[in-house]
C-alpha cells in the first residue's frame, strides 16, 4: 500500500472535495434499507453541493482534511473548533463532523490517518474534547470511534431529507 499523505483542504479543492463527500456518503450508505431512495437524494443534494462545499470551506472555524494516496483523493475529514451541543461536557470541544473513506480504501489505513490528523489539530487548538454524532444503525463507524475512546454522552436528530434518524453522540476526553 502507498503512503498516505494528508492536507488541509483549500477553496481550490471545493469540486474534488464536494464530489468526495458525495460519493464516500453514498457508498457508506445507499444501500441501507433504513435510508429510503428519495430523502437519501435529498439530503445529499444540499449537504454536497459545490456551493455548500464553498461555504463550509470558508467557515473560519472549519477545518477540512484531505487524505490522498499517489495524489488521488482516498478520504476526508472535516473538523470545527468551538461547536459544542447539548450533552457534551467541554471547555474548548472540536466536533468532528465527517470522516469518510472512499469504499476501495476502506480498510486501508485512510480513516485512522485522517483520525490521528484530527487529533493533531485538536491538540494545536488546546481543545479538550473530541466529539461526534454516529448513527445509530452505523455499528462499524461506532467500533472505530470506541477504538479510540469515545464514550456515548447522548442523542441527537439528525436529519435526512424527511427522515429524522437518531444519531449517538459520543465524546472523547483529550489531555
Amino acid at each position: 500500500m502507498s503512503e498516505i499523505r494528508i492536507r488541509k483542504a483549500a477553496i481550490e479543492d471545493a469540486e474534488m472535495l464536494a464530489e468526495l463527500s458525495y460519493q464516500t456518503f453514498w457508498d457508506a450508505f445507499h444501500e441501507h434499507p433504513k435510508n429510503a431512495p428519495e430523502d437519501l437524494a435529498d439530503y445529499m443534494e444540499k449537504a454536497f453541493s459545490l456551493e455548500q462545499t464553498r461555504r463550509e470551506l470558508l467557515e473560519e472555524n472549519s477545518i477540512f482534511l484531505i487524505a490522498e494516496i499517489e495524489d488521488r483523493a482516498a478520504g476526508y475529514a472535516k473538523v470545527t473548533l468551538g461547536n459544542i451541543e447539548d450533552g457534551i461536557s467541554a471547555e474548548n470541544p472540536i466536533e468532528l463532523n465527517r470522516l469518510y473513506s472512499h469504499q476501495k480504501f476502506l480498510g486501508k489505513g485512510v480513516g485512522a490517518a485522517l483520525m490521528d490528523e484530527c487529533f493533531e489539530i485538536a491538540k494545536e487548538n488546546a481543545c479538550d474534547v473530541m466529539w461526534l454524532g454516529v448513527w445509530e444503525f452505523n455499528p462499524r463507524a461506532q467500533a472505530f470511534y470506541k477504538k479510540y475512546g469515545f464514550y456515548e454522552v447522548g442523542k441527537h436528530i439528525f436529519q435526512l431529507g424527511s427522515d429524522p434518524q437518531i444519531d449517538i453522540l459520543i465524546q472523547k476526553d483529550l489531555d
